[in-house]
């Protein structure tokens, strides 16, 4: 098999750890053998950074950057009364590939549950208004988190846990339910990561989804360690190289495959050869 190019589908490249060296980072990315970058939108004004930064690299890195639309839990006590039609107005742009990162966090509670639940069920509902993917955050939220989304299993095209560090018993309903799964640098720590790495076998490859959530959970393994704390999308063979560490299986064929899933999901333009 040919060498593999990968795809990041998680960067929070709005991120002001970024600011300095933003465009250097993208090239990195594409040294390291990755054929695209999902830009995370946190909030409207996080998405509406994130499309711009994508329509600005347009020239430089065609058909490279892609992003999504969506408040994170975090956010959710913070959306105007217009917050959805500013998501929708997003989503016409063909950039913007997935309606997210929305959901759940119960664990710091930045916004009141009652509010997170309220967004993240419009959020759902919108994806499914706009037959558009979701991308899912939970945090010591499962329950409420699934119920919300179970109505809808068939009404959105894919639905991804993104940075997926839940229990076997949650990870068998997410995949029962057809939803694909996001690894992340969690997986190369085993001081906090053991518990996904016990299970990360279990995950079908045909719905593996890899991403570094730069500029967070830098990978653990990476060796030379680097200077910085800081993760970048060039990091991304590290996950990789992890997962076939656990699994047994082979580097490329993961790296095939989960871009291949991400082309899919994501309906990226220059990878359509690969589905």
């Amino acid at each position: 098999m040919n060498k593999s190019t990968l795809i990041d589908i998680g960067v929070n490249l709005t991120n002001k750890r970024f600011e300095k060296d933003r465009e250097d980072v993208i090239r990195r990315a594409q040294k390291a053998q990755l054929d695209g970058l999902l830009i995370t939108g946190t909030s409207v004004a996080e998405s509406q950074k994130a499309l711009a930064l994508c329509q600005h690299y347009q020239t430089s890195f065609p058909d490279f950057l892609f992003s999504t639309a969506g408040v994170h839990p975090h956010d959710a006590d913070h959306v105007t009364a217009d917050y959805l039609e500013q998501l929708k107005l997003l989503a016409k742009q063909q950039q913007v590939k997935a309606i997210g990162e929305c959901g759940l966090d119960f664990n710091r509670n930045f916004s009141a549950p009652a509010q997170q639940q309220k967004v993240f069920s419009e959020q759902v509902a919108l994806a499914s208004e706009l037959q558009m993917p979701l991308f899912l955050h939970q945090r010591d939220a499962f329950e409420p988190w699934f119920s919300t989304l179970s109505p809808y299993f068939s009404e959105v095209p894919a639905m991804v846990a993104h940075c997926f560090t839940g229990t076997k018993s949650e990870l068998t309903q997410c995949i029962a339910a057809d939803m694909y799964i996001g690894i992340t640098g969690w997986l190369c720590d085993e001081r906090r990561g053991q518990s996904l790495r016990d299970i990360v076998s279990l995950i079908p490859l045909n719905r593996l989804l890899i991403e570094t959530d730069a500029p967070y959970l830098t990978p653990r393994t990476i060796r030379p360690k680097p200077k910085s704390s800081r993760n970048e999308p060039c990091y991304l063979p590290f996950i990789v190289k992890e997962i076939a560490s656990i699994t047994g299986l082979d580097q490329e064929e993961i790296a095939w495959q989960t871009s291949r899933n991400a082309a899919k999901v994501f309906d990226f333009p220059s990878k359509k050869e690969m589905i």
